[in-house]
């Protein structure tokens, strides 16, 4: 297993830059006085597809040789991967076939449609994703990008954090905590390595749905655990089995400890950075902010840097949460 290193994450950020978007760090004081000390929101629902995966999937997609590319690629996502996967080919002039769930949010269906993928729906309960990739790159010759476990993946969701570390010091202040949504735990482990080499003091953090929380307890246990389930959350984004092989393998040793949040926790969430930030967040990319919100964090003056990684939610689901 080659784990990426700092250095790959920096490469990356060469890789994708003019094609990724420099999100803003934003802050408001509204939410420092909710959250009891200074809390900066890296906003990557601001990104390109709408959710930090465009990075990981464009530094991955980018890199294919003429053959590859003709070849076409293939990945299985409840949404923002795929949305990324299929901008990310499309700019490199590749075919895209995205394996989604027939219970994943319309929105991210339609949309990964509109970004001229083909998608292959599959039942949660009944069928694997996994095993319709591997049958796809069978037939076709496709290159399976995968949603976390890859190093390339890993480097580009990377570049978040090393953009934040930047924009932190850019207005003079180093985060005392880090807080981030993990499912498979890509943007954790990238995050986990910048931070590492930019802010090696920042305690790191990731924040789970409630009834997900195989971060939680892996880290607990000092080995791997599975979810009981793969669906039943409004945090969709944040539904993998269990954390990846590659992936912690780099948080183990790096985290701090993870917090689950429920699902009106997250929508409590979404209603706050709508009010008060500005900004559109869906429930799995506004958990780092529920778990300040929520008092599962208490700052006590601390300054906080969350990740608020995606804002592709369904209609009728932030009706839900403004209402």
């Amino acid at each position: 297993m080659i784990l990426p290193t700092f250095a790959d994450i920096e490469d990356a950020a060469r890789q994708i830059a003019g094609a990724a978007v420099l999100t803003p760090l934003i802050r408001s004081d509204a939410l420092d006085a909710a959250c009891g000390g200074r809390v900066f929101v890296k906003a990557e629902v601001l990104q390109r597809t709408g959710s930090f995966k465009f990075r990981g999937a464009y530094n991955r997609i980018s890199r294919l040789n003429g053959d590859e590319r003709r070849a076409g690629v293939v990945a299985f996502s409840s949404g923002n991967h795929a949305q990324g996967v299929a901008a990310a080919a499309a700019l490199v002039g590749a075919r895209a076939v995205i394996v989604m769930p027939t219970d994943a949010p319309a929105l991210k269906i339609d949309n990964t449609r509109a970004l001229g993928a083909e998608v292959i729906l599959y039942d949660r309960a009944t069928e694997s994703r996994e095993a319709i990739a591997a049958r796809v790159q069978a037939e076709r010759g496709a290159i399976l990008v995968p949603p976390f476990e890859d190093p390339f993946i890993i480097a580009g969701q990377g570049t978040a954090a090393l953009e934040a570390a930047a924009q932190m010091q850019g207005v003079g202040g180093v985060a005392d905590v880090l807080l981030c949504p993990a499912s498979g735990g890509g943007l954790m482990a990238g995050a986990a390595l910048a931070m590492g080499a930019l802010s090696p003091t920042t305690a790191l953090y990731a924040v789970e749905p409630a009834g997900f929380d195989d971060y939680g307890r892996s880290l607990a246990a000092g080995r791997r655990m599975r979810n009981a389930t793969s669906s039943g959350s409004l945090c969709d984004a944040l539904q993998s089995p269990e954390p990846g092989e590659m992936t912690f393998a780099i948080n183990q040793p790096r985290l701090a400890g993870a917090f689950a949040v429920t699902d009106e926790e997250a929508l409590a969430a979404v209603a706050f950075a709508f009010r008060w930030l500005k900004i559109v967040v869906e429930p799995g990319g506004a958990v780092g902010l529920a778990a300040l919100l929520s008092g599962k964090l208490k700052l006590d003056g601390r300054t906080a840097l969350v990740i608020a990684s995606g804002g592709n939610v369904d209609p009728e689901v932030f009706v839900r949460a403004i209402g």
